[in-house]
């Protein structure tokens, strides 16, 4: 991958302000991520169209979410010997979903280091879940790139080590929308259905969504995606119905 510039990203000729070195972020993941590799992971697409000629961090993020989901299938693979295919597929889905991907970006300060133009900046970009998750794919991309599969593989580990054994224990928490259909096939309330509803600018848009059953709407979801509200609206609908009362009625 041409590298994008020879300076270093956080001096005045690319008007990073206010990101931080990110010096600081390499020394805390003990990675090694040529510097050119590094710029264009942070680097959010509003940052370089506002600073023409940089190239966004979309195509790691692409190569990174590719990475990721092979460590991640390799480990649950192989520590999960008796697990069958779905639930396997449930567990990764908790793993590498974008709220994952936002914690882990939060947890290293991520949002701190990137690069984001004014309309990001000004509306709290560094701490948006879907930049936050595309930023940590991408960083993952890069050091596959720069460093290697192995150095990428430990990095991985390192940063989702919590999530791997936890997703052990989620039970319905694994996939809140599968869980539901299925307990509403065995209620006879039908497939659920999801109403949807965004509001604000396109950059800044939230998202709420409500489960649409043959009884009506249950649950309540927000989210500054439609799949995590539709998921967040989902856990609440799985408790309402599996509520005591519920059962006792069917």
């Amino acid at each position: 991958m041409a590298p994008t510039t020879s300076a270093p990203f956080w001096t005045c000729d690319l008007k990073p302000e206010p990101a931080r070195d990110p010096a600081a972020l390499l020394e805390r993941l003990e990675i090694d991520v040529p510097r050119d590799l590094l710029l264009e992971s942070l680097t959010h697409r509003s940052y370089a169209y506002e600073n023409g000629g940089l190239v966004p961090n979309e195509r790691l993020e692409f190569l990174g979410d590719a990475v990721l989901g092979l460590v991640i299938t390799d480990a649950l693979f192989d520590r999960n010997p008796g697990v069958a295919e779905g639930e396997l597929a449930k567990m990764r889905a908790s793993i590498v979903s974008s709220k994952a991907l936002g914690q882990v970006a939060r947890e290293i300060s991520l949002g701190e280091y990137l690069l984001l133009g004014k309309g990001e900046l000004t509306t709290g970009g560094r701490n948006k879940t879907s930049i936050l998750a595309d930023a940590t794919e991408a960083l993952i991309g890069a050091t596959y790139i720069g460093c290697g599969l192995a150095m990428a593989e430990k990095l991985i580990m390192r940063l989702f080590e919590a999530r791997i054994r936890a997703s052990e224990e989620l039970g319905a928490g694994l996939d809140w929308k599968t869980s539901l259909q299925e307990l509403s096939s065995q209620l006879d309330l039908g497939v659920p259905a999801y109403v949807v509803t965004g509001e604000g600018p396109d950059h800044d848009r939230i998202f709420t969504a409500r489960v649409r059953l043959r009884d009506g709407l249950h649950g309540f979801g927000r989210g500054e995606t439609k799949k995590e509200a539709e998921q967040q609206a989902a856990k609440g609908a799985f408790a309402e119905l599996n509520s005591d009362g519920v059962r006792e009625g069917v």
